[in-house]
């Protein structure tokens, strides 16, 4: 894959959103959600209305489920996902089918990979530690292990140096588009994965990624071209 404005990642490393890009996350989020909903007697959001908001993290889906609700409460409702979430943090969670596949062909090839995400460390951590995940990684980016976050490059730019590669020639991958104007503000390749949690609003295309995967037998065959893996 030669980027849209002539560059080659050749060489670098794989980096990837968690929630709607590595990991469907969205059972284990939704039912968080729609157990509060019935908990306060409102009628649950549609599922997939929900899922397609996870990316929009903990504070989007209280949001979504209740629009109504001022500040302060606002505040509280957000709070109390997170404590419920993290109670049940990886349930019904699982890798994107072919992630497994891909993760191994990675490893196999010798490159780097890792995850940079606006979920909190106290999420991300057990999540990825219950998928086997933690000890096959080269770095995980928090949301708050610096106190920017995506779309802020910060992230990024502290993963490529903890797996000891450069910008340029690393490629990030996520499903919103704060991924990709992080992804092309700290200097990588961009991957939009289309075959994430896209509301109705989100249009990928709009989003200006050198490539757009639709599922993650076509992310793939993008990062084996780019990453000449197959060579």
């Amino acid at each position: 894959m030669t980027m849209a404005d002539g560059r080659n990642s050749s060489q670098g490393g794989v980096f990837f959103d968690l929630d709607g890009t590595l990991v469907d996350t969205a059972p284990d989020m939704v039912a968080v959600l729609v157990a509060m909903q019935e908990s306060k007697g409102s009628t649950p959001v549609p599922y997939e209305l929900a899922r397609a908001s996870v990316s929009h993290g903990a504070l989007g889906l209280i949001n979504l489920a209740f629009p109504s609700v001022d500040e302060s409460l606002r505040r509280e409702l957000h709070q109390e996902f997170l404590d419920r979430y993290e109670q049940a943090i990886c349930i019904g969670s699982t890798l994107f089918p072919g992630m497994t596949e891909l993760l191994d062909l990675l490893e196999l090839r010798g490159r780097p990979w890792g995850v940079v995400t606006n979920k909190p460390e106290r999420m991300t951590g057990p999540l990825l530690e219950k998928l086997k995940l933690s000890h096959r990684m080269c770095c995980a980016v928090s949301g708050d292990t610096l106190p920017q976050r995506k779309p802020h490059p910060a992230p990024l730019l502290l993963a490529c140096e903890r797996a000891g590669v450069a910008p340029q020639q690393s490629i990030f991958i996520g499903d919103d588009s704060r991924d990709i104007v992080a992804g092309r503000a700290a200097g990588m390749a961009t991957i939009a994965a289309a075959y994430g949690y896209i509301t109705a609003e989100d249009d990928p295309v709009l989003w200006e990624a050198d490539q757009i995967a639709g599922d993650t037998m076509e992310l793939t065959r993008m990062i084996c071209d780019a990453m000449r893996l197959d060579s």
